[in-house]
């Protein structure tokens, strides 16, 4: 018979683990080739691991909750219908293997690598989890050497220390700065003599979300990270309005899809980055990363109320057809929770539409390791003054407010107010002949 290992899928190139959220099978049950598996989770996103081979699930080698690199062996599958071993993974010894209940742990080397002490160190939600619980405050986390890729912190290498840190230091010392301080996603700092906090009143407590506790940890990172300023203008959106009142409903008809305004806005965003690359950058240290790449992404509401930022890939290289089936492909697939793991990564720039939700403008917060993020508001009727050759005169126009946060370690006033000013005049100059 033929045995099959089910391995942890590469979800990006920048996604080294997941953790597994919950197994559908159970040992002895059986799988159909693309049968849906386990639920895994990273930091971007949730997604589900299909079976790669139809028979009996015959060992599961991690538990729920368990931190998994990308491709670890996960489970193993026996398709008794084959009497020899033709899978594209097979396993190495044709002996069966004893059924394994418990997480595997990865043994800690004599001389593991030291980490880093930075705040672009990277740990898995499983290890803030438990940071978080036992108390361990930011600069602990950070002293701690990791035993995993890249001396990175894992499971077993965080509880041995919260075995041993009563008696054991950790290898530099301790330092007393508040974690608000500290870039990395640790939200609260408790120690040893921190009392719990006490509620009175008629409340009710509820415990955050998986994923909400991850967006909390990513803003307060984002506002530990960079400076952050805002800075704000107004579009005359009017000709885009009635351009798309003419047109909605014959794209509909055609095209299967409906177009709203956030294509438009998309497309004015990735015009203006490639006239403004340094604000299509991040930061490392002291080294700016200019993009050539334009991946816009677009903040989408899920169905749990979170918030999550799907990317739309060289969006400078797509038509206005073409930013509307993706835009509204992405979007479905977020509010459904279908997005792949690799259509939330590599994003180089941010759009937040804050009008959806009735807001007339907002003050975002940059999505790390971006440096700036574009909000726009509702759009509403108002009487402003229109200039013409003929003189002053008062209109009824469909205006929208436009704000953008950018980190001031690279992007100053100068630079932010000519871009969002460009974003502007992009929208404002909108043919409403413009055929689609």
């Amino acid at each position: 018979m033929a045995r099959f290992e089910l391995v942890m899928p590469k979800m990006g190139e920048s996604i080294m683990e997941a953790t597994i959220l919950k197994w559908r099978k159970n040992i002895g049950d059986m799988v159909a080739m693309d049968e849906m598996v386990l639920e895994i989770a990273t930091d971007k996103v949730d997604s589900e691991v299909p079976s790669t081979a139809a028979g009996k699930l015959v060992e599961i080698l991690f538990k729920e909750n368990d931190v998994v690199p990308v491709g670890k062996v996960i489970a193993v599958i026996e398709d008794s219908n084959q009497s020899s071993v033709s899978s594209s993974q097979p396993i190495a010894s044709p002996a069966p293997t004893p059924k394994v209940e418990v997480p595997h742990v990865p043994q800690a080397t004599s001389n593991p690598k030291p980490a880093a002490v930075s705040g672009d160190r990277f740990y898995s939600p499983l290890v803030l989890n438990i940071a978080r619980q036992e108390g361990i405050s930011m600069s602990e986390l950070e002293n701690l050497p990791g035993t995993g890729q890249d001396g990175r912190v894992t499971k077993s290498d965080i509880l041995n220390y919260v075995k041993t840190r009563s008696s054991a230091p950790v290898n530099a010392p301790i330092q007393s700065a508040p974690v608000a301080a500290v870039a990395a996603p640790i939200v609260q700092q408790e120690t040893s003599n921190s009392k719990p906090t006490t509620v009175s009143g008629n409340v009710e407590i509820i415990e955050m979300d998986r994923m909400r506790k991850l967006i909390a940890d990513h803003m307060v990172r984002s506002k530990s990270t960079s400076p952050h300023v805002t800075s704000f203008a107004e579009a005359d959106v009017t000709n885009l309005v009635k351009w798309r009142d003419k047109v909605k409903k014959n794209f509909e008809k055609r095209e299967g899809e409906k177009i709203t305004f956030t294509p438009i806005f998309v497309e004015a965003v990735a015009k203006a980055l490639k006239e403004f690359p340094f604000v299509n950058a991040s930061v490392d240290g002291t080294n700016i990363i200019l993009k050539k790449d334009i991946n816009v992404g677009m903040a989408t509401a899920t169905p749990s109320g979170n918030l999550i930022v799907p990317v739309i890939k060289n969006a400078d290289q797509r038509n206005l057809i073409g930013l509307t089936k993706e835009v509204n492909r992405l979007a479905n697939a977020g509010r459904n929770n279908g997005l792949k793991p690799d259509e939330t990564q590599g994003g180089t720039f941010t759009l937040t539409n804050v009008g959806s939700f009735g807001s007339l403008m907002g003050t975002p917060i940059i999505n790390q390791p971006q440096v700036a993020i574009l909000a726009v508001g509702a759009i509403k009727k108002k009487p402003v003054v229109i200039e013409s050759a003929e003189g002053d005169m008062i209109g009824i126009r469909h205006m929208m407010f436009v704000s953008m946060s950018y980190d001031h370690r690279i992007v100053d006033g100068a630079l932010g107010g000519k871009f969002i000013s460009r974003v502007v005049e992009l929208l404002e100059a909108f043919d409403v002949n413009r055929e689609i």
